[in-house]
């Protein structure tokens, strides 16, 4: 009786753990700097807002290059966009679920932006700053620049980005999806043309 009594609460500990998970979520870091053709950057995903469990950086210190040729597959993306099609509304709802368990921490992006002509490049520059006033009222946590190089041609950028995403508001929305017959379609039908 007494075994069965710790194991009894081993169990309710456990439960209690998933639970303040689910309620929690996880979070989601992605820092990156770009100059010319170098890129590098960090993505790091923790639950219980400490607790790394997934981590990777850009570029990675360990690549490997492979000799051998590599057979590509004849993608048909036409089945793929017949499949989706029915299922387009639910993916749709899905994705406003998705949108409304977010809770932006932190997004502050910096963008150089130029193009040959400066022309082209005045104009660009002032259609995104056009956009950038509209969306960064959004949140006081969103702070997206970007500024003008006319230096040739160039797209750099520098940014930390933090977002927290709610379990528990996924569950539902998540299994209902898949329960969709169409969404089951549409997911073998892409497994296949891998």
């Amino acid at each position: 009786p007494c075994m069965l009594n710790i194991l009894w609460m081993i169990i309710l500990i456990i439960i209690l753990f998933l639970i303040i998970l689910l309620i929690m979520g996880i979070k989601i870091t992605f820092e990156y700097n770009k100059t010319g053709s170098e890129f590098e950057g960090c993505l790091k995903i923790l639950i219980l807002r400490k607790i790394k469990i997934y981590s990777t950086e850009f570029p990675s210190k360990d690549v490997t290059t492979d000799d051998g040729e590599k057979k590509e597959k004849d993608r048909n993306i036409k089945n793929i966009i017949e499949l989706a099609k029915p299922c387009f509304k639910d993916i749709l709802n899905y994705l406003k679920t998705i949108l409304n368990s977010i809770r932006i921490n932190k997004i502050q992006n910096h963008f150089i932006i130029g193009m040959d002509s400066f022309a082209d490049t005045g104009k660009y520059i002032g259609i995104i700053w056009g956009v950038l006033s509209i969306i960064n009222p959004i949140d006081r946590n969103l702070k997206i620049s970007a500024e003008p190089s006319f230096n040739g041609s160039r797209l750099d950028g520098r940014g930390t980005n933090e977002i927290e995403i709610r379990i528990i508001n996924l569950i539902v929305p998540t299994v209902r999806l898949i329960l969709n017959k169409d969404i089951r379609l549409l997911i073998r039908g892409v497994l296949d043309e891998r």
